[in-house]
């Protein structure tokens, strides 16, 4: 399916994504109740730094994201890991109410937002006519670490202190991806795209947006409306599944044990939407990415036994399959990729806003005395809503093509 050099600059996407979940809200969520009780903080206190930590974060992504027009991915990626490496030390180091905010602020900037923005943009601007799979194949990478870390991690809490794994994690991203990294993309450029046969059909020319133009588009804003239900409902699902755990009354590993479900479900999706894009292009997948998200709120509504856990974040991981592609894809075939690189920084900025967005409200809602039934209902509509408002302008979603 791809070819030598492809195949390098998908695995190279492959492995960042991986290396993104230590900064994702289902790895950092796994440590939640340890550093309270370090700290003697609640919930919502919690959620509160949390969110402004990544609030923080988003808004410096926005400006640090964009270099990537700019510098070779080599040099750009050796930024990021070292920000990643220091990033996982500090963390271990946390010690005070400040201290974490800081660590969070840069796990959150390394780790899910540049990591992951540095994965999707090269791919996006490497590949076109594959570039469907291309992305379903690199958000393997993240799949794999939620398949494999949060039964890992919970396992190695029950004898290891939790600051030791940091140190250990920080080691490994500081000596394994840099070797990684330069034996993948040393020799590519920010003009270097896919390896395809010759007798492949020209595609129409179409216009590349610069982000000052993106943003006076009124499409882009509905568009994010619906990217930003997934990530803002499944961070707030992932940083209090142990408020969501002690209101079910489910057992300590039944989430831990759903997470594979999830995983299972998103690696599914990944490589069905990779083809599905290719064949059908990703605005007209669009309007159904969230469909499943609606129905794991209803799941979490009406249904209390274990087994509900199961179906709910296996829901949540088909929408996650989904919007992983569709949300580097969809970008790149209404926009063009000539300034992807500052376009993602933007969107990735708002993804990263909306998890700040949900942990903040999800842990509001939990010291209001809010049930995980009233949250379901209010994550509920919101998605509803998102859906609604897509529907009306899914016509409307093709590119400008420029006139030859």
């Amino acid at each position: 399916m791809f070819k030598s050099l492809n195949f390098k600059v998908i695995l190279f996407g492959f492995i960042f994504t991986f290396f993104s979940s230590f900064g994702q809200s289902f790895f950092l969520g796994l440590f939640n109740s340890s550093i309270r009780d370090a700290l003697s903080i609640s919930h919502g206190q919690f959620g509160s730094i949390y969110a402004s930590a990544t609030l923080l974060s988003s808004f410096i992504l926005v400006w640090i994201g964009k270099k990537i027009d700019d510098f070779n991915i080599l040099k750009f990626a050796s930024y990021v890991i070292a920000l990643l490496a220091i990033s996982c030390f500090l963390f271990s180091k946390i010690s005070s109410v400040v201290f974490l905010f800081f660590s969070i602020f840069l796990m959150r900037l390394s780790g899910q937002g540049l990591m992951s923005h540095t994965a999707t943009t090269t791919i996006s601007r490497f590949f076109e006519k594959t570039r469907g799979r291309a992305l379903s194949t690199t958000w393997l990478g993240l799949s794999l670490a939620e398949f494999i870390l949060p039964l890992l991690i919970i396992f190695l809490l029950t004898f290891v202190d939790w600051r030791n794994i940091w140190i250990v994690i920080s080691i490994f991203v500081i000596v394994v991806l840099p070797i990684i990294t330069f034996s993948l993309v040393k020799n590519i450029k920010l003009d270097s795209r896919e390896t395809i046969n010759l007798n492949d059909v020209k595609t129409k020319e179409i216009k590349q947006w610069k982000r000052s133009e993106v943003l006076k588009d009124y499409r882009f804003y509905i568009i994010c409306l619906t990217m930003l239900a997934m990530p803002s409902i499944a961070t707030g699902t992932f940083v209090y599944q142990s408020f969501i755990v002690s209101s079910k009354n489910w057992g300590p590993y039944v989430i831990a044990q759903s997470f594979m479900v999830y995983s299972v479900l998103s690696v599914i999706t990944l490589f069905l939407s990779g083809f599905l894009i290719d064949k059908f292009t990703s605005r007209k997948l669009l309007i159904y990415m969230n469909i499943p998200l609606l129905v794991a709120t209803f799941v979490l509504y009406y249904f209390n036994s274990p087994f509900s856990s199961f179906v709910f974040l296996g829901l949540i991981g088909v929408s996650n399959g989904l919007s992983n592609v569709l949300g580097s894809a969809t970008w790149a075939e209404i926009y063009g990729v000539k300034y992807i690189g500052s376009i993602k920084a933007l969107t990735t900025a708002f993804m990263v806003f909306s998890t700040a967005f949900g942990t903040a409200l999800f842990g509001i809602l939990i010291d209001n005395s809010f049930s995980i039934e009233q949250i379901a209902l209010v994550s509920g509509s919101y998605v509803l809503i998102a859906i609604s408002l897509l529907f009306f302008i899914k016509n409307k979603l093709n590119p400008q093509y420029l006139q030859n």
